[in-house]
């Protein structure tokens, strides 16, 4: 089983907004710091502002930021929304099966109970959880401030200025 792109940043988003709270970050900011694509990071971050999960801040100074507390968003609600439906085998969805094996294969039990000890260990684990560690994720990520300071360029009757 591999997770989607989608859910990846997602996740990563989420945690960097974590990390940086109270600050408000950009898009550009998350971008940066895991080296992806902005583009696809908007589609992300505009789903998990609708259904709640980040505030978003318009101007020059916005940005988003966590709409609820990390402790109360769980990875494992994170995967379930943007993987689904989880459906590891086809008879996972009695609509669509066409396995002549429903109701007497051990398999498809196994994977189920599979399933959902996976989202049991996913829906123990918070944002908190994955953000506790903040300094060392910094470091890792290279992070620049959320907000940069840019300065204007030098101009004719600047210090620097010849």
């Amino acid at each position: 089983m591999r997770l989607t792109q989608f859910s990846n940043f997602a996740l990563r988003t989420l945690q960097f907004a974590a990390v940086r709270a109270p600050e408000i970050v950009t898009v550009e900011d998350v971008a940066r710091a895991h080296r992806i694509s902005k583009a696809h990071l908007v589609k992300v971050t505009t789903e998990l502002a609708r259904r709640g999960y980040l505030e978003t801040i318009r101007g020059r100074r916005g940005g988003m930021r966590l709409a609820r507390p990390p402790e109360a968003i769980t990875v494992g609600e994170i995967i379930r929304w943007t993987e689904a439906p989880l459906e590891l085998v086809e008879c996972f969805d009695p609509a669509t099966n066409t396995c002549p094996l429903l109701g007497a294969c051990h398999l498809s039990r196994g994977l189920h109970r599979a399933l959902r000890a996976f989202l049991a260990v996913l829906d123990d684990m918070t944002i908190a959880d994955i953000a506790w560690n903040k300094e060392a994720l910094l470091q890792r990520l290279q992070a620049a401030p959320a907000v940069e300071q840019r300065q204007p360029p030098p101009g004719p009757h600047s210090a620097g200025a010849q």
